[in-house]
């Protein structure tokens, strides 16, 4: 249908709530506005929902959202697992308590019970509620570090991880199979509850996922030791990391935890920054601030659903180190595989570290060198979560870390999505025992470099806007798909790795392998001298992203190398436009 016709009809159709209707009424006349609203509907994917809110087939909205949940709720029932319900939490930003009500009503309407949390959470702890629950799936209504006027709606199975297949594809297509707004189920609030098809959840779950996190913990004489010393800079960048990162840290027995108050409470227009990202510096300004006024140690940032968690830690000279989420997560790794082994006397023989292939080289060294297998997967943490669910159905396979290079790792298998409360419990109790040693994080970072090399690791974009841009990526990636480089910036290409085609072509002898991971427009090339390259078009921009990885001599001598990389790659790509 048009959709000029299709704007007409929601002004029409009395399905629609007027406040809807006076919010279309406001864009008569202007037909850019209309088309996009309108000219498709608010696409479904593997990752769910994720869209500008307004009023629209092609915006999150409540229509769009008990859409979605009308075609999870005929998949779960397609698959006979509508008895065990459906765990929902939600963030910080607008419209979320309500978009989290939607989605309940509609289940509640189809006869899934919902168990919706009372106020806003992390994604971790939905992770965590549902495998506590025994839920057959999850709902998280969030759209991460996106700007303010978006909002979001992710899936998750019955494992605790974001869907992947066969789920993933079932789902979309119920969802798409939803043509008529008319014909989704809701129901009223109390009715649902009087049913048993709504429950609220909150403070039991809080409880349970607290303790799960404390029974990671490995050096409570640390804590204890420097508990009076040690000094803390926490943001939660108006997000749900707040209550659950200060109590974690509380209980622990930090006592000196400083929390940007600017920051602190949740809020959707997300004010002190442009958008809500740990990874943009931005969104440290302030926690530095208040870092250099109280002598913090080290700075910590949630995203507001607090999966992800960016670092500053402060050298013996007061100079602050921003950590990429390869440096943190690497010294994450080293130092729960060291002192876990310390510990135990030994590690696990068929212990397992897990990461993508966007990540460090670093990751598989540190993990190797424990003697432990080294898994990669393609990239999004959900297919870390599902390594974690075959070891559990073999019985073959102990998952002992897990990270990629986007800010986010799990420790312990409580939950089967990147936590930041997890991980910023864990940073906190590393720095403890590296000050009981007499170092700083930035001094155990240097060691570890001095140990396995300085590994240095980045990524470019370009991007192409319009549909001419979109043909010219795709132009870029079949030629390096057809004419595989033999070298690239003077790294000769050791192998190369085609994950659409499922293939690893030996360079020097011409061997053909299997990557064994799904097919993905992905290419990888790795490189002499432990460098490797990989491209992937983004799949929410309009951008073709290069990540890059070089080990120097030094930090000094890595930053040459990485800088020289990432600029002869983008030459290379720019002489293909």
């Amino acid at each position: 249908m048009d959709y000029k016709k299709v704007y007409e009809e929601w002004l029409a159709n009395p399905y629609f709530d007027e406040a809807t209707k006076e919010e279309l009424r406001a864009i008569e006349g202007d037909e850019k506005e209309i088309k996009e609203r309108f000219y498709a509907d608010l696409e479904f994917g593997t990752a769910g929902l994720r869209g500008i809110i307004g009023a629209g087939t092609n915006r999150m909205n409540v229509y769009t959202v008990r859409k979605a949940t009308q075609g999870l709720a005929n998949y779960i029932k397609s698959v006979g697992a509508q008895e065990k319900g459906v765990a929902i939490a939600y963030d910080s930003r607008h419209m979320s308590p309500e978009f989290a009500d939607e989605a309940a009503l509609c289940l509640a309407a189809n006869g899934i019970k919902a168990y919706v949390f009372e106020s806003l959470r992390p994604t971790p702890e939905l992770s965590f509620a549902v495998r506590t629950l025994k839920c057959t799936a999850g709902i998280n209504v969030t759209a991460s570090h996106n700007p303010p006027e978006y909002n979001g709606y992710k899936v998750y199975w019955e494992d605790g991880a974001q869907i992947t297949p066969p789920h993933d594809t079932g789902i979309m297509a119920e969802v798409k199979a939803v043509t008529d707004y008319a014909n989704v189920k809701t129901m009223d609030k109390d009715a649902a509850v009087a049913a048993g098809l709504y429950e609220v959840i909150g403070a039991n779950i809080d409880d349970l996922y607290i303790e799960a996190l404390k029974s990671q913990v490995i050096h409570w004489d640390s804590i204890r030791e420097v508990s009076k010393d040690l000094k803390i800079v926490y943001t939660p960048l108006h997000g749900t990391g707040n209550i659950p990162a200060r109590r974690v840290l509380k209980e622990l027995g930090f006592e000196h935890v400083y929390v940007v108050k600017e920051q602190e409470l949740p809020d959707g227009d997300f004010p002190t920054v442009s958008y809500p990202n740990p990874e943009a510096e931005e969104a440290f300004e302030l926690g530095l601030k208040l870092a250099k006024e109280v002598d913090a140690d080290l700075v910590l940032a949630t995203d507001p659903d607090a999966d992800r968690l960016g670092v500053h830690v402060k050298d013996k000279d007061g100079v602050y180190h921003t950590l990429t989420g390869n440096m943190s997560g690497c010294l994450l790794e080293e130092y729960e595989l060291s002192q876990r082994k310390a510990a135990n006397g030994s590690l696990p023989e068929d212990g397992a570290v897990v990461s993508t292939i966007v990540t460090t080289n670093m990751a598989g060294t540190i993990a190797r060198s424990y003697g432990l297998r080294f898994i990669e997967v393609l990239t999004g943490f959900k297919y870390i979560g599902q390594q974690i669910l075959g070891f559990e159905q073999s019985g073959k396979g102990t998952y002992l870390f897990g990270f990629e290079e986007s800010y986010g790792c799990l420790i312990g298998t409580h939950a089967r999505d990147k936590d930041a409360i997890v991980a910023t419990m864990a940073l906190c109790e590393a720095a403890a025992y590296y000050k009981t040693q007499g170092k700083t994080l930035w001094d155990a970072m240097i060691d570890m470099y001095e140990k396995y090399g300085y590994y240095k690791d980045d990524i470019q974009a370009i991007t192409l806007k319009g549909i001419e841009g979109l043909q010219k990526i795709q132009e870029i990636m079949e030629t390096l798909r057809n004419e595989t480089p033999s070298e690239i910036a003077g790294y000769k290409v050791l192998s190369a790795r085609d994950y659409k085609k499922d293939t690893i072509k030996n360079m020097e002898s011409g061997e053909m392998t299997k990557t064994g991971l799904p097919s993905s427009n992905v290419l990888y090339y790795d490189l002499s001298d432990d460098a490797w390259l990989c491209v992937r078009p983004s799949g929410t921009e309009p951008k073709v992203k290069f990540y890059y990885g070089v080990k120097g001599t030094s930090l000094e001598d890595a930053d040459a190398k990485s800088a020289a990389l990432g600029k002869q790659v983008v030459a290379m790509i720019q002489e293909m436009l």
